[in-house]
């Protein structure tokens, strides 16, 4: 079944209350995950560091991002109480780690398996370093990327895996253990990378589903779809092309003040979407070509048969103008015309009889 994960991200706004609101709707909506972001804020960005476009349009204030991240940074002590209500209501915590000192306390503190690591950061080699250092499973996020910058950064994430703690970091290392037996082999056991467009909503052109085969085919690893377009039809076509994870983000309310609330799904979206992509599953099938059950029944009433067009007697030679056919499909079935023709009836057949030799 496909992962799907409820990406709450910033959106709970700072507060702990909407924190806890954010994770009753994934549990409700029927998400295996829900997500959130850790960091410190002053980790993350500059001083200087500005808005991306769509943040001041959806904030409708133009801020620093250090302003606007302090207001949605959560504590490490609330990430305790949010990971254990998570666990209390049967649904997987997961938050993606912007820096070194959050990454090290989901995996230290949180007891993380399991990690994301975001677009933004994939060319930020040092990170993604220590991301595959802790042994962890690995979602990769490739908004913005080049097929070659998914590769260097998979080429980091092998040798994390693999090399020794004394093995020196560097551009020819990372090569040597990407292209080696044993990187490719871990590779395959504990990465997935989505497919995504850094857009907020990411307009429908520039989409573009078809890069989920370009990345299977060229990584040989499993792929997913982490979307930010709007609406729940694309998440659910990227099933229908086998993504093995969707990552949506959702909001309590798209009008609330925020970032990320307008690209968002609201709850009752949300479980549409799940509910959607839990069909497409099912419709998917094992793609073994044969009639299925529920169609068996109407073989014989769809399909047709062997029929006398006119009296036929016994003795008499099967023509095309004493033979026609038509349904039921419960008699000869029609493959059988040309080798009938010219013989001799077996028995005696009225007009719209079936014919059984």
């Amino acid at each position: 079944m496909t992962l799907i994960i409820a990406e709450a991200g910033v959106n709970h706004n700072g507060s702990e209350k909407l924190a806890f609101e954010l994770v009753d709707a994934a549990h409700k909506a029927g998400a295996d995950i829900v997500k959130f972001q850790t960091f410190k804020a002053s980790k993350l960005v500059t001083a200087s560091a500005v808005q991306a476009d769509y943040q001041i349009a959806n904030t409708q204030k133009k801020e620093s991002q250090l302003a606007m991240l302090s207001r949605l940074e959560l504590s490490f002590e609330f990430h305790l109480e949010l990971i254990e209500y998570c666990n209390k209501l049967g649904i997987e915590f997961l938050s993606t780690a912007f820096d070194s000192e959050s990454l090290k306390f989901l995996v230290n503190d949180l007891k993380l398996k399991k990690l994301k690591i975001p677009s933004g950061d994939l060319t930020n080699a040092p990170l993604v370093l220590e991301h595959a250092q802790t042994g962890c499973d690995l979602i990769v996020s490739t908004g913005m990327a080049t097929l070659a910058e998914v590769e260097t950064a998979l080429g980091v994430i092998a040798f994390g895996y693999i090399a020794k703690q004394t093995e020196k970091p560097s551009i020819q290392a990372f090569e040597n253990a990407y292209y080696s037996q044993l990187g490719q082999k871990i590779l395959k056991e504990k990465v997935t990378i989505l497919h995504c467009t850094t857009e907020y909503p990411a307009p429908l052109q520039d989409i573009n589903l078809k890069a989920m085969d370009t990345i299977a085919n060229a990584f040989k690893l499993p792929v997913g779809y982490s979307d930010h377009s709007a609406g729940i039809n694309i998440p659910i076509a990227a099933v229908a092309r086998e993504a093995k994870i969707i990552e949506k983000h959702f909001t309590l309310d798209q009008n609330m003040e925020g970032p990320d609330h307008k690209a968002s799904l609201e709850p009752e979206q949300l479980k549409a979407m799940i509910e959607g992509i839990r069909s497409i599953e099912l419709a998917l099938g094992d793609g073994l070509k044969g009639p299925k059950p529920s169609e068996i029944k109407n073989k014989s009433v769809a399909r047709k048969s062997l029929v006398a067009e006119k009296v036929i007697n016994k003795g008499t030679v099967f023509t095309e103008y004493n033979m026609t056919i038509k349904r039921p499909g419960s008699g000869v079935n029609p493959i059988n015309y040309w080798e009938l023709l010219g013989c001799k009836a077996k028995n005696d057949y009225q007009v719209g009889d079936l014919i059984n030799e």
